[in-house]
């Protein structure tokens, strides 16, 4: 078993190359409108956006971002499977210009772009990153009304191109089986709120937070899982540190990153090489959990209906008996940009832990 993964550094705004309908997921976080640090990249796009920024016409700037986001956002309409989910980690942003204190609601603005081509708006998460930080708190402190709400969250929207997609042919229906989660990840997933906080310090450089939209592991991990099956094709077109094609790799989907930026290159290639330790890390920490969830239901409400065919260990529900979950055996470097994933089924090493050895120690059947 093996999975493809391609990195192509050029804008997404013409994704040539990529054939019609060929894309089953997308993950993405764009540049964020009427945020400084990405003025110069809109502006490189479109000069008139560095006008209307120089003359304090901010309404107008915010417009012309998103009229360049727009772009992708037709491209992902043509590349996407009918029935591909789309899902878009999107922060708002405040900015004072020209002495003028407003809100620019981006999320708002691309879901009504993805409503123009024809999507379906699917219920959103609110991803919550809460801190403590004493300077969070905006304006004029304890005075009425000149203080404002902070700004502790970002959205993940959701969209579908048509209706569901289909699974036919009984070998679709298999993977899509063995692609199931566990009930208790299902409870956590599919919640309208989560709640980490921002990057992995195990998956990007510190420095690459000030040049990218980078979101964590655990967000795109989700995400691949949620809405996708083994051996589908998962896009970024705007990869940034590469965390959605490693979340893919993990996962056991293929995938393709788009990266306007060259200078992000190293970063992306070096993440890539060595995520094997921390795709497996991942799995073994998501094997222990769900044994310790049936430890602990077990005590309480005795044991469960039903088994796992393949891992040998107690589920919650029918629907989880044919999930499989292999690990990350090695990759391979085809080319400067295309790395091949093979996995396996073998049970590696770890922290001793009562509930894993137990497992462990159980015949392979």
């Amino acid at each position: 078993m093996s999975t493809t993964h391609k990195i192509i550094y050029k804008s997404a705004q013409k994704l040539t190359g990529i054939e019609d309908e060929s894309i089953d997921l997308v993950i993405t976080s764009p540049p964020y409108p009427m945020i400084e640090m990405w003025d110069e990249i809109f502006c490189k796009q479109n000069t008139k956006i560095k006008d209307a920024l120089e003359k304090s016409e901010s309404e107008m700037a915010f417009q012309l971002m998103h009229e360049e986001l727009k772009k992708v956002w037709c491209e992902i309409s043509r590349v996407i499977v009918p029935g591909g989910i789309v899902c878009i980690n999107i922060g708002d942003s405040t900015r004072t210009i020209g002495k003028r204190f407003q809100l620019f609601p981006s999320h708002a603005r691309i879901i009504e772009h993805f409503l123009e081509l024809g999507f379906q708006s699917l219920p959103e998460i609110i991803w919550r990153k809460q801190t403590n930080a004493p300077n969070k708190f905006m304006g004029s402190g304890m005075y009425p009304p000149g203080a404002y709400v902070t700004l502790e969250h970002e959205f993940i929207l959701i969209f579908r191109k048509g209706n569901k997609r289909e699974f036919k042919q009984e070998e679709r229906k298999i993977i899509r089986r063995e692609s199931s989660y566990f009930w208790e990840e299902r409870n956590i997933w599919f919640s309208d709120i989560w709640n980490f906080k921002g990057i992995s310090q195990n998956m990007n450089n510190k420095l690459t937070r000030k040049r990218s939209a980078a979101f964590p592991f655990e967000l795109a991990y989700r995400l691949v899982n949620m809405f996708s099956i083994k051996g589908d094709t998962v896009l970024d077109p705007f990869l940034g540190t590469g965390t959605t094609s490693i979340a893919a790799m993990t996962s056991e989907r293929n995938s393709i990153g788009i990266e306007i930026d060259i200078s992000m290159k190293d970063i992306i290639k070096s993440n890539i090489e060595n995520f094997k330790n921390i795709a497996n890390n991942y799995i073994e920490k998501r094997i222990k959990n769900h044994l310790d969830f049936i430890e602990k239901r077990t005590k309480i409400k005795g044991p469960t209906k039903y088994q796992n065919e393949k891992l040998g260990f107690s589920v919650i529900t029918k629907q989880e008996t044919a999930l499989k979950i292999y690990y990350v055996e090695k990759i391979r470097k085809i080319n400067e940009n295309e790395f091949v994933v093979d996995y396996c089924e073998n049970k590696p090493p770890s922290k001793k832990h009562a509930n894993l050895d137990k497992w462990r120690a159980a015949p392979n059947d």
